[in-house]
């Protein structure tokens, strides 16, 4: 019986063996917390981020509604540049041009969204073509 109440003793003794996940977990959530103070306080301010990117004036207070953003979803690729100008109006800014098919520059402009400031519509023309469009989060 003495040897058993020895055996179950050296059990309850030894010490468990020590995991490596939790101090790895608990080292990613500080580099994780670290990282997101970092871009908090780094961030640029929406001003900043337009001024870097856009070309030219700015024109404040332009902004696209729900109902032009509809609109202009109706539109096809390839229609007249004049019917996307017709619904959205004047840019907010113009965005440098790049070549998104060989050999055809294609101009782009921006507009932020009304119901979201961080947002922005950019719209694609190549020469007098409508060629699409992309949303750009700030």
């Amino acid at each position: 019986m003495r040897e058993s109440h020895q055996t179950v003793e050296r059990r309850y003794r030894a010490e468990p063996p020590r995991s490596t996940v939790k101090p790895l977990l608990a080292g990613g959530l500080m580099f994780a917390l670290v990282g997101l103070l970092m871009d908090v306080h780094g961030a640029a301010t929406p001003a900043k981020a337009t001024r870097s990117i856009c070309q030219g004036d700015v024109k404040a207070g332009v902004v696209v509604s729900r109902q032009q953003l509809a609109q202009l979803l109706a539109v096809p690729e390839r229609d007249r540049k004049s019917k996307v100008e017709a619904i959205l109006k004047e840019p907010y800014c113009q965005l440098p041009s790049l070549e998104v098919r060989a050999g055809v520059a294609a101009d782009r402009v921006a507009y932020p969204l009304a119901f979201d400031p961080q947002s922005w519509l950019v719209v694609l023309y190549e020469g007098d073509e409508y060629a699409g469009y992309e949303f750009r989060v700030q």
